[in-house]
């Protein structure tokens, strides 16, 4: 068979094999093209490939010392559903919220509630009491899985939410908190206590772990995932069962469809591995629980798990689990190749070096690809409320398009470029990205007239500014949301606006992205100080830390007595700020 296009090699599978046959259905009043076969919900996918990997996928999960095999993994996932349901009466529906950071009980207890079809609220490991009361009362969680760091945080909220909290483990040795992790945590232990109990006493009572059998349709809700936006609060994005299962399935036929897009002389030059990922980056963020998690369960690839980043910790676990797909943000390869390159370390065990969550540097691909040859160098661009699904591009495409974030994933997306009045344009003209697919979310919790902003008949208004080639290359140019990408982290201007107006020496505050050699961009404040009062950028940053998570906290500041520029329309001009500061 020669070697097939991109369009070609989905077309062939989609045709031929039964797992990603195409239909059309209306979801929501909406015609979208769906994967006929596929599992109907996460549960279902879940148990479905437990019957393919079984007891032969040995050390699934690993952290540290500890494993988990594929069977196991799913036997605590059930056990801890049992709980949920007999002992502390989660129901479908209920919402249940993790924080924490990447501790296998964080996935054990995502699968559990999922299984049970109760809601899955991520909340950001960094949020300060403040940000976590937010999404507890937007989201109305009452039950809390969380380590001890997180549960500081929690405690001032316990009472006044009437939370039950679920403590997870206790402090790792990086001097985040203090609490036990373990026995009684925040009350009077009991199933029956709003504070809850710790986690291994928790599976303690666990009774079976049969699957559950509440039916779960396909277009239940399965998540809440808060991502910034151009409002000071975050947006809680809404995601259904059948939205994740199509932007994992997607994945999935794009990794096996590579054999039909090469040279059989090449693919014969390849060795064949077991699959094994590293995971790098927060479980709360869809790259790390989608296509790194979730991606991994029909994949039938082994999950490492960091407690934190650190590059030469990286390389250990790459040298020592043999880790073949590494995805992180551009820092983090940056990091890679860097220490590699100075230690004098080669990693052969490595066929993927992914990036998402910002744009990397284009001189980078290159450089990547010559420091790790076996590898297929990749970027990718999705959304929190696309189930992460979009756009990439890999291999030699890359190297060959490195300022391109790539062409569509198939086979379930469409995409289109619009002008300001929605208007479809022609490639090669600068607009805003709208998607379409069944993986687009079902809205943004609460806020309908947020949702009716950039869901029309099922199109997904972006936000981002791009053009397409005539061969499908979308290149992303700017963004027309006001966020800032700090090392893959969304941070909106408004939120950290919002955070020093509060303070009494402020005036005015305008913030801004100022670029960064590593972390790609931090952020920037124009401070106008009231009259009468005095304040410094050291002062500034222990105010904003009760305020706000740390990385959103500005690295640079700027002061002055005048007023802030502005626009036509009278509102803070940020870009002619940013000049004005920068010196540009």
């Amino acid at each position: 068979m020669s070697v097939m296009t991109l369009q070609q090699a989905a077309d062939h599978m989609t045709s031929t094999d039964p797992r990603f046959a195409l239909d059309t259905k209306s979801i929501r009043g909406v015609d979208y093209t769906i994967l006929k076969n596929a599992p109907e919900n996460l549960r279902a996918m879940l148990q479905q490939h437990r019957s393919a990997h079984g007891k032969g996928l040995d050390d699934y999960l690993v952290y540290g010392d500890e494993r988990w095999t594929y069977d196991e993994f799913c036997r605590d996932a059930n056990r801890l559903s049992d709980v949920l349901s007999r002992k502390l009466g989660i129901r479908p529906g209920d919402k249940v919220a993790l924080a924490m950071r990447n501790y296998p009980e964080l996935l054990i207890a995502k699968m559990a509630t999922i299984n049970i079809g109760a809601v899955i609220v991520f909340m950001n490991g960094w949020w300060t009491t403040e940000e976590l009361d937010y999404a507890l009362e937007d989201s109305g969680a009452k039950l809390v899985f969380a380590d001890s760091e997180r549960l500081q945080r929690l405690q001032p909220l316990v009472d006044k939410r009437g939370l039950r909290l679920i403590g997870v483990r206790g402090d790792e040795g990086d001097g985040e908190g203090s609490g036990e992790g373990s026995g009684e945590v925040g009350g009077e232990v009991g199933g029956e206590s709003k504070a809850g109990l710790d986690f291994s006493e928790l599976m303690q009572m666990a009774e079976s772990d049969a699957w559950p059998t509440n039916p779960i349709h396909p277009d239940d809700d399965f998540a809440v995932m808060y991502s910034s936006g151009t409002t000071g609060h975050p947006k809680g994005v809404v995601l259904t069962h059948r939205g994740a299962v199509s932007a994992i399935y997607s994945w999935w036929l794009t990794q096996l469809l590579m054999p039909l897009m090469v040279e059989p002389e090449i693919l014969a030059q390849k060795p064949v591995r077991p699959q094994a990922a590293l995971v790098i980056t927060p479980l709360f963020h869809v790259t790390a629980t989608h296509s790194m998690f979730l991606l991994s369960i029909p994949m039938g690839s082994r999950l490492v798990l960091m407690y934190k980043w650190d590059t030469q910790e990286a390389m250990r676990l790459i040298q020592q689990e043999q880790i073949t797909r590494f995805m992180g943000v551009p820092t983090q390869s940056a990091d890679l190749m860097e220490t590699a390159q100075r230690l004098k370390i080669e990693l052969p065990s490595l066929e993927f070096v992914g990036s998402g969550g910002a744009k990397r540097p284009p001189n980078q691909v290159a450089q990547l690809q010559d420091c790790f040859p076996q590898a297929a160098i990749a970027s990718g661009w999705g959304m929190t409320e696309t189930n992460a699904i979009g756009i990439g591009i890999m291999g030699p495409d890359y190297v060959a398009h490195p300022t391109a974030a790539g062409r569509l994933y198939p086979p379930l997306q469409q995409l289109k470029i619009l002008d300001d009045d929605g208007a479809q344009i022609p490639n090669g003209t600068v607009g805003e990205i709208a998607v379409k697919s069944a993986a687009n979310m079902r809205c943004y919790l609460n806020q309908p007239e947020a949702t009716a902003e950039v869901l029309n008949d099922g199109w997904l208004r972006t936000g981002d500014l791009a053009w397409v080639d005539d061969e499908g290359y979308v290149t992303i140019v700017d963004r027309k949301k006001n966020i800032i990408i700090r090392g893959g982290e969304n941070i909106a201007c408004l939120d950290v606006e919002g955070a020093l107006h509060r303070h009494p020496a402020v005036q005015e505050a305008g913030v801004f992205a100022v670029p960064d050699e590593r972390l790609g961009e931090v952020v920037g404040a124009g401070i106008q100080i009231r009259t009468g009062h005095s304040v410094d950028a050291a002062e500034l940053r222990e105010f904003l830390a009760d305020h706000i998570a740390a990385f959103k906290i500005p690295d640079h500041y700027w002061f002055q007595s005048e007023d802030l520029p502005r626009g036509a329309t009278d509102k803070t001009d940020r870009r002619a700020l940013r000049d004005q500061c920068l010196g540009t």
